[in-house]
């Protein structure tokens, strides 16, 4: 194959943005040892992992099998649906994985996501108010 052909093949391969949530005690390090295993499975099967983003250690809304926090990561994937699937089907038998989701989108954000951006904590809700009055 030459250069267009193989630009063409890379540019028919579908975009994902794969999330999913690890148990509360799991440690970092082995949070990033599972992203690498994801990541090893998808280039294995044909697909390529653009971007890998660590949300951190956050709170559920609900308790998921007992645990009240869990550790988010983010995958930017462009793989064949085969190689997904795999790694869904690997996820799903892993104990370690609270939940995942996938989501075919046409084109990868550029830059952090919104996850990762910083925000005012207060956000709008500061400027409302007016002027305190004693």
């Amino acid at each position: 194959m030459n250069v267009v052909e193989n630009k063409q093949k890379a540019k028919d391969m579908p975009l994902y943005e794969h999330i999913y949530m690890a148990r509360q005690d799991v440690s970092t390090s082995q949070v990033e040892e599972l992203t690498k295993t994801l990541s090893e499975l998808i280039t294995s099967n044909g697909g390529s992992i653009g971007k890998t983003e660590y949300w951190g250690l956050k709170s559920l809304t609900y308790r998921i099998r007992k645990n009240r926090k869990a550790h988010y990561t983010l995958l930017n994937i462009e793989a064949p649906a085969a190689a997904v699937a795999e790694m869904e089907r690997q996820m799903r038998i892993n104990e370690d994985i609270l939940r995942f989701m996938t989501v075919r989108v046409d084109e990868h954000e550029e830059g952090p996501s919104a996850m990762m951006q910083k925000r005012d904590d207060r956000g709008d809700r500061g400027d409302r108010r007016g002027p305190r009055r004693f």
